[in-house]
């Protein structure tokens, strides 16, 4: 039988006006952004529906805001009655997966967040660092040219042929002459403010852990599929996963692998932007993937749970 899994975006998937539409449309999702702004502190509506993308940037800013843009989705999804056989996110989508599998609330996923994207923002300042994508190269190829630099490590496995790499920044640089020697077809210094899930923010895994720690996780609902360990991890694992992958490696790559080979042929992409769309048609190819921020495709999702049903 097949299954649906249900895809969380991270950093970078941001869009000026996100959220509007189906926030208007349906009164469950603009609750969310109501119950958002009261755990967080922030105006969300405001930031994700009117502010520019400037404002909306800022990393301690742009976390609450994607999670929240992203669970209004999941919102909208629940009210027509689909749900997820699998939950997965990327980097700070973990958040939201897990609270889509009913194992936190919506405020204290989104409250979780605003305390993570401070405590990244805090350690970013602090350290000299930045980070890289490498396209066209194995990924193997990448994890020895990081052995063979001291200062760089593997930070994000998005989709095959895809590694960022986080680290200090003569390290980055450096390997980023090394891999367009060896034929790399693309390297890409990102727009970041840190080296985000490398040793070089351990204080922000650090700062956040009291935090994590005074949560209580329940049960699962669908299984989670961590982006840490590419395995489905139960409740009593969720807070030091949510620590360790601030320096742990966004192992996406690998958890969707698992999901295909757990029977998921359906791919979900709950929140704004099309960026998990276009790693996963990278990773599974045959797998059926449908982008939900618009409504428009939510009758193509209730057609496609009935399938799998």
């Amino acid at each position: 039988m097949s299954k649906i899994a249900f895809c969380f975006p991270g950093q970078g998937s941001l869009e000026e006006g996100m959220g509007r539409e189906i926030a208007e449309a349906v009164p469950e999702a603009m609750e969310v952004y109501r119950v958002g702004s009261e755990a967080s502190g922030l105006d969300l509506a405001r930031l994700c529906f009117e502010s520019p993308i400037d404002e909306l940037v800022q990393t301690e800013v742009q976390q609450p805001a994607l999670v929240a843009t992203s669970l209004a989705v999941l919102a909208a999804l629940r009210v027509r009655g689909i749900a997820p056989d699998y939950v997965v996110g990327h980097s700070v989508g973990e958040f939201a997966a897990i609270a889509a599998a009913n194992s936190l609330d919506t405020g204290e996923a989104i409250g979780l967040v605003r305390e993570r994207g401070l405590a990244m923002a805090e350690a970013a300042r602090e350290s000299d660092g930045t980070m890289a994508a490498i396209l066209g190269l194995d990924d193997a190829v990448v994890e020895e040219l990081c052995a063979q630099i001291e200062g760089v490590w593997p930070a994000n496995y998005n989709c095959p042929g895809q590694i960022v790499v986080s680290g200090e920044e003569d390290a980055v640089d450096e390997l980023i002459g090394k891999a367009n020697a060896l034929g790399a077809r693309r390297t890409v210094k990102l727009k970041v403010s840190g080296a985000f899930h490398s040793p070089l923010v351990a204080k922000a895994a650090e700062i956040l852990r009291p935090a994590v720690e005074r949560v209580r996780f329940h049960d699962p609902v669908a299984p989670f599929m961590s982006t840490v360990t590419a395995k489905i991890e139960p409740a009593q694992r969720l807070a030091a996963l949510l620590v360790d992958q601030l320096t742990a490696p966004v192992r996406f790559t690998q958890a969707a692998t698992e999901l295909v080979r757990s029977g998921a042929n359906t791919f979900v992409e709950v929140g704004p932007g099309r960026v998990l769309s276009g790693l996963i048609k990278r990773i599974a190819p045959d797998a059926e993937i449908v982008p939900a921020d618009d409504p428009a495709t939510h009758d193509r999702l209730l057609d496609l749970a009935a399938v799998t049903a």
